[in-house]
């Protein structure tokens, strides 16, 4: 990168003067100020953008251009006007929609530009908002705000200037993490005058979204310092543990790496949306094609009428028959132009709306506990909750609580907190004394341990409790007469908590010593050393010498690397390892608990070498794990915990349901593997029989530069069955147990954020390599194929969505996003996210459905999302009943729509034919007006809005049924051929029925005339359209009968009311049918002649279904749906998984903090100085 950001302290006129040039020879300010805006529009631009994207739906194109030539006399039929009202309607409706969600992100904006923080202003600090800070300015942070910019951390009131943060808006991590200033700035910058005349340089790299990574130096009195990610405190993070600090802001608003790693907001269309825009277009391609030929047709006909009647020549003097045909088109295009009506776009708004409202109004989905219902936050996305193929997930706050707690122990070779149902109690008669220290309510207490703790007479027992009292790094402050633990993960303080209502309570800690309360008697031991945590040791051990003089180590850490480390296997040590099995099947995680006694003689020379390695300046690290190696050694075990990361009600069996359905879960956090898995373990997306593909696993040789890229490569090769050096390389790069890539067995894939940067740069590395495969690449690039990195890529998607199972974990929020982008890309999957953090906005906004839980780490998701549920077991419901409902509502309301279109309204191109290719509109006006908005839009209104399949018990019983939505099964290009011809063949028997009935004098009345032959056939094409309906609605109430009754007496209404003489009276050019229905509707011959129409048009639709029914021809969803109704199942239930070889499993131990903080508190950094606490 390059390093060309330089921000001098206490100087805002210097970065004043800097401009870049942004668009075109346009030039903006290159340090941004520190007010972000992530809203759409303001005040001028909301009406020109927000019509702009309007006319990106090619149905409003359509009806422009429609009204366009109802404004010319000559060809038109209705007053322009009609038009542009309900066309305004539609854009209004719409435009109020996106208005109301940008008022609410102007809000947010507002709130949060408006924070208040303390700026250097002069000689001394003064409060200000957030919006107010410029790069360069110093800020000084108190406990327990938000970091407002990305700052360099120049020192605290901390020792060493240590700065503890949290970062769970950023990653989901909600354990604390170290910050440390520079020696020189927390040595130097000790006053308000001092902070004023610092004129340090620093200088970096570029803003850029790299949340882990940053590289610059600090310029200040002639001396350049180094600085990393370890001096930065980005924007976003909590101040926690730290009473006050100071900061240079570096990046402030949009150039801070959380707000690089924010997606732009983007406009999201349904599927069903996209494929009605390219329906709109190809309608209207027909409709153009049909208007010419009929109106060659008139040319030909009318020249031709011209020479036969050339009497008649007067009447045509002012017209060629070219003329007449150019009329006609025109006039044809405008007659024809309803098939596309606007009444069915104003419906589907309606239909979206209620269906909404029906999400919102869910009980099922209700949290009563926090008293937040489910909200649909756009309206437009329904039908596609019921079409997902892929849900992205966050871990942290989404599929858990955020919560740990000690859950079961077992201690010599007995099993506790097994029992059901205890209360949070001591024996009674204890007379123990320490549960004043108490602050939090502990879900574990076992009556037996609690009573075995304070007889005191098993000395494991007494070994184990104290282990828990006094080998983690927590640090401990009095408020009053409590005890506030401060831990670096969630996983220790749940340990000291138990250890503490077990009677043994951590008191205080300094440098070199730590006191506890041992059942009411207070000891204080010294620390001799701490053996620190790291990802490889898998373990932590602290050194002590006890009162009495004695020098013990405790150790705990991961079963796999503990008990290779023991002196002897006996009874009790099996039995802990059955007991490990045991908790790894209830998915908790666990830790070995061992200690043994060093003899003096031991400690002095191990101390002595210790204290040598410790000053080394090369090899450090390496010759401090072999001494921790060495003492390590010939342990006893004590015991083991089980420590539950709490997961959220009901989030295994919706996972379960979810895969059913055949949705694939993905879980994108920004936690540690272990964590992750362990989480995995836990909800129920990874089982015992899946082979698990790590990175390291991925490949046979991981040392390599490109290992990373070995299977996907394998993968890529086998899926396109190269031949030769290709299955070589495949069967040797694919993973042990399954060499090829055709294997059924369950997989499930884990992988980091690393490892997805370089999937996403591996088109270089593939350049490098210049093997058979990249000339295989090549060659399909010059084909015209892929890109290389696209390639690459497309092997990444296909091996991760052939698995059953995808965990990414380490992973930035841009990260979060582009994985979502790459399954869409390559996928054309439809897919959903799910967060309640600001670190999942950039995913949330990327998916085609967006759903932001109202969580723990503020409302930032909920306010980016479409819906907002308070639990993410509530996803089941809204996908699987009302995303599958909202489906099956629109596709059939789009079904039934152009349905009845086509079967009304096609009866006027039938009638060209019979009238010699002129525009005469077959029906009468007030027919033409009113049948898509009254006659016909009501039952299939009640359709949309009503209709089900199964009910909601059922759909949840039956998940297989969501596999409809994602094979777009209900309406689809073949659907709305199928549609076009039935309505066509319905227009057409209509039509034909009525002709061959007219051809002669008819009837006992005198009904052989236009009008009544028009009522005829619409009357025909209205009942079958109405019976269609009847028979395919699924689910009947009150509401739908009604619909079907007054769509009828409105039709009669409407009838008798524009065809009555006195309006015809009134104005016979408006009223031309006066009398028309009354007159053929009376005659019995045409009420036969509408009843065979009837039969005609009906016994099609009979005998399909008949055939069906006898032939059991149907799909197997219209099967399932057949049993749902017929027999009731017993609801789905979770069979555990018989577990095999689970002892791999039992690694994923129970922790999630950094390494360093041992460090941090031998060498005094994290400890007050003269800091000690009393025991009370």
């Amino acid at each position: 990168p390059a390093f060309t950001w330089e921000v001098r302290a206490n100087d805002r006129n210097y970065h004043m003067q800097f401009k870049k040039r942004f668009a075109f020879c346009l030039t903006k300010k290159k340090y941004a100020g520190n007010a972000i805006k992530t809203a759409k529009y303001n005040i001028f631009t909301f009406l020109p953008l927000n019509l702009y994207e309007q006319f990106h739906r090619m149905a409003n194109v359509y009806f422009v251009f429609v009204i366009l030539l109802q404004t010319f006399p000559e060809i038109s039929t209705l007053p322009w006007y009609t038009l542009l009202f309900p066309l305004s309607c539609l854009l209004t409706i719409r435009g109020l929609r996106d208005l109301i969600d940008d008022v609410g992100r102007h809000q947010s904006d507002r709130n949060i530009n408006s924070r208040p923080c303390e700026i250097l202003s002069g000689k001394s600090f003064r409060w200000q908002k957030w919006r107010d800070i410029c790069v360069g300015d110093i800020v000084r942070l108190h406990k327990e705000s938000f970091v407002p910019a990305d700052m360099l951390l120049l020192c605290s009131s901390e020792p060493s200037s240590l700065c503890y943060v949290e970062t769970a808006d950023i990653d989901g991590e909600t354990n604390l993490k170290f910050r440390q200033a520079l020696l020189v700035t927390h040595q130097e910058l000790v006053s308000e005058e001092s902070m004023a005349t610092f004129d340090g340089e620093v200088t970096c790299e570029e803003p850029n979204s790299r949340m882990h990574s940053f590289t610059g130096t600090l310029e200040w009195r002639g001396e350049t310092y180094s600085l990393d990610s370890e001096r930065i405190l980005l924007r976003g993070c909590k101040l926690r543990n730290t009473d006050v600090c100071y900061g240079l802001v570096i990046y402030a608003g949009f150039d801070s790496k959380i707000m690089r790693n924010c997606g732009k907001i983007k406009r999201k269309k349904t599927k069903l949306d996209r494929m009605m825009d390219r329906l709109v277009i190809i309608i209207f391609l027909v409709l153009l094609v049909t208007s010419l030929c009929l109106a060659i047709a008139s040319g030909f006909w009318a020249r031709m009428f011209q020479e036969k009647h050339s009497y008649l020549s007067a009447l045509y003097k002012n017209t060629t028959p070219a003329q007449q045909a150019f009329f006609n088109f025109w006039g044809f295009t405008i007659l024809l132009s309803i098939i596309i009506p606007m009444s069915m776009y104003i419906t589907f708004e309606f239909i979206y709306l209620v269906n909404s409202f029906f999400i919102n109004w869910d009980l099922e989905m209700y949290y009563a506990v926090k008293d937040i219902p489910a909200k649909a936050r756009s309206t437009s996305l329904n039908d596609q909750l019921g079409q997902i193929e892929y849900i992205f997930s966050d871990k942290t706050g989404t599929l858990t609580q955020n919560m740990m707690s000690f859950k079961k122990c077992c201690i010599n070779g007995t099993i506790y907190g097994t029992g059901p149902g205890h209360e949070n109690k001591q024996p009674s008669g204890s007379g123990l004394t320490w549960s004043h220290h108490g602050e939090k309510k502990l879900d574990f207490c076992d009556a037996t341990l609690l009573e075995a703790a304070w007889r005191d007479s098993d000395p494991v027992l007494r070994e184990f409790l104290r282990l828990l009292a006094l080998c983690h790094t927590v640090m401990v402050e009095e408020k009053g007469d409590q005890l506030v633990y401060q831990a670096a993960s969630p996983d220790e303080e749940a340990l000291v908590l138990a250890a503490r209502n077990l009677g043994y309570v951590f008191l205080a800690r300094t440098q070199d010593t730590i006191t506890i309360s041992e059942l009411g008697k207070k000891r204080t031991y010294k620390v001799l050393a701490m053996l620190d945590f790291n990802s490889d040791r898998k373990r932590m051990s602290v050194l002590v010498r006890d009162p009495q003089g004695t020098i013990r180590l405790y150790t705990k850490g991961a079963d796999t690397v503990i008990l290779e480390r023991l002196q002897r296997r006996g009874p009790n040590e099996t039995f802990t390892e059955m007991a490990l099995d045991r908790f790894a099947e209830e998915t908790l995680r666990t830790l070995c608990l061992a200690s043994k006694e060093v003899s003096e003689v031991e400690y002095s020379k191990w101390s002595r070498r210790h204290r040598e390695a410790s000053v080394l300046l090369q090899d450090r690290t390496q010759e401090l794990d072999k001494l921790y190696e060495e003492m390590e050694q010939n342990l006893q075990l004590l015991g083991a915990t089980a420590i539950e990361d709490k997961l959220q009600d009901g989030v295994p069996e919706t996972i379960q349901l979810l895969k059913l359905g055949n949705i694939k879960v993905w879980v994108l956090t920004g936690d540690k593997q272990e964590t992750a898995m362990n989480i995995g373990y836990a909800c129920k997306l990874l089982t015992d029989d899946m082979e698990i593909l790590e990175e390291r696993e991925i490949s046979s040789a991981p040392t390599t530069p490109s290992s990373h890229s070995e299977i996907l490569e394998a993968y890529w090769v086998s899926n396109n069955n190269l031949s030769g050096s290709g299955e070589v390389l495949c069967s040797s790069r694919l993973s042990q147990p399954c060499p090829e890539a055709s294997c059924h067995k369950k997989r499930a894939i884990i992988v980091s954020g690393d490892f997805l940067d370089k999937i996403l740069h591996m088109g270089e590395v593939l350049k490098e390599k210049k093997g058979w495969l990249w000339r295989r690449l090549a060659c399909c690039r010059a084909t015209g194929l892929q890109e290389p990195g696209s390639l690459v890529e497309k092997a990444f998607v296909d091996l991760a969505t052939s698995c059953q199972a995808v965990i990414c974990c380490r992973v930035t929020p841009k990260q979060k996003a582009l994985i979502v982008q790459l399954v869409k890309k390559h996928k054309k999957a439809i897919t959903l996210a799910i967060g309640d953090g600001a670190n999942d906005v950039n995913m949330i906004k990327t998916a085609d459905i967006g759903v932001g839980i109202s969580g723990l780490e503020g409302m930032q998701a909920v306010q980016c999302s479409d819906y907002a549920l308070a639990q993410f077991s509530y996803l089941q419901r809204l996908l699987l009943v009302h995303g599958r409902w909202a489906y099956l509502r629109i596709c059939k309301f789009l079904r039934y729509f152009f349905y009845k279109t086509f079967a009304g309204l096609m009866a006027q191109v039938w009638f060209a034919f019979h009238s010699g290719f002129t525009a005469q509109p077959l029906y009468e006006g007030w027919f033409l007006a009113l049948y898509n908005i009254f006659y016909t839009s009501y039952p299939v209104l009640s359709m949309g809005l009503l209709e089900q399949d199964v009910s909601a018990k059922k759909s949840l019983e039956f998940p297989e049924l969501y596999v409809i939505g994602q094979q777009d099964e209900l309406f689809n290009y073949r659907v709305f051929g199928i549609t076009l011809l039935h309505g066509v063949s319905t227009s057409l028997a209509s039509f034909y029925i009525a002709l061959w009935a007219f051809e002669d004098g008819i009837g006992s009345k005198v009904v052989g005339d236009y009008e009544s032959f028009a009522v005829t056939v619409a009357t025909s094409a209205l009942l079958s359209v109405f019976v269609e309906i009847i028979l395919d609605t699924k689910f009947w109430t009150v509401l739908s009968f009604l619909m079907v009754t007054a769509s009828l007496l409105l039709f009669c209404l409407f009838s008798f009311l524009t065809q009555s003489i006195d309006a015809f009276k009134i104005a016979p050019a408006v009223f031309r049918f006066p009398e028309a229905s009354r007159n053929a509707l009376t005659d019995p011959y045409i009420l036969l002649v509408v009843l065979l129409s009837l039969v005609v048009n009906t016994i099609p639709s009979l005998t399909i279904r008949l055939y069906r029914t006898i032939t059991g021809k149907n799909t197997i969803q219209q099967n399932i749906r057949l049993k749902a109704r017929q027999e009731p199942e017993p609801s789905v239930e979770l069979r555990a998984h018989v577990p095999h070889g689970s002892f791999h499993r039992r690694s994923r131990y129970a922790f999630s903090h950094q390494e360093g903080y041992a460090g941090l508190i031998t060498r005094g950094d994290s400890l007050r100085t003269g800091d000690t606490r009393r025991a009370t």
